[in-house]
C-alpha cells in the first residue's frame, strides 16, 4: 500500500486522532496570535513595578536619601550617588521597555538593577525576595525571547531591513 507523504508506509491515523492534533494545531495557532499581547502585557507589568518605586523615590527624596544611607548596602557607591542612579534606572529603563525600544538592552538593566536591589538590602524577607524573583524571571523571559511584535523596536527592525 502506497502513502502520499508517508514515507515509512504507515497507516493512516484514525478519524479521531487527526481530530485531535487538528484542534490542536488551531489551538497554537491562536496562542501564537495572543504572543505580542502577551508579550507586550509582561513588558507593561514589569515597568510599572520599577516606575512606580522611582516615582515614589521622587516623592520623598530626604526618605529615599535615608534609606540608601541606613539601610540599603549598595556596594561601591556612596549613598547619594546610588540614590541618584537608582531612581534614575527605575524612571528611564521602563519608559524603554513600554516603547519596546532597545528592550533587550532595558530588560538586561533592570535586571542587574533587580539582583543589586536583593543583594543590597538584606532584610527583604520571603514576601519581597520572591516579588524580586518574580520580576527577574519576567525580565529574562523578555531578555531571551525578545520585545514581541507589539514594539518599536520590531517595527525599526523591518524599516531597516531590505
Amino acid at each position: 500500500m502506497h502513502y502520499v507523504n508517508n514515507p515509512l508506509n504507515l497507516p493512516a491515523a484514525p478519524p479521531a486522532v487527526r481530530g485531535a492534533v487538528d484542534l490542536g494545531r488551531r489551538l497554537v495557532r491562536g496562542l501564537d496570535l495572543l504572543s505580542p499581547l502577551v508579550d507586550l502585557g509582561l513588558r507593561l507589568f514589569v515597568a510599572a513595578v520599577f516606575f512606580q518605586s522611582g516615582l515614589t523615590k521622587l516623592a520623598s527624596w530626604d526618605s529615599t536619601l535615608a534609606l540608601f544611607e541606613n539601610e540599603y548596602a549598595v556596594p561601591l557607591l556612596p549613598p547619594e550617588l546610588a540614590a541618584l542612579l537608582g531612581t534614575g534606572v527605575e524612571l528611564f529603563f521602563p519608559v524603554l521597555l513600554v516603547l519596546g525600544l532597545g528592550t533587550r538592552l532595558a530588560a538586561f538593566v533592570l535586571f542587574v538593577f533587580n539582583v543589586v536591589a536583593v543583594i543590597s538590602y538584606p532584610d527583604l524577607g520571603a514576601v519581597g525576595l520572591k516579588d524580586h524573583q518574580t520580576w527577574g524571571l519576567l525580565l529574562l523571559v523578555t531578555l531571551t525571547h525578545g520585545p514581541g511584535a507589539l514594539s518599536l523596536d520590531r517595527l525599526i527592525g523591518r524599516r531597516v531591513r531590505p
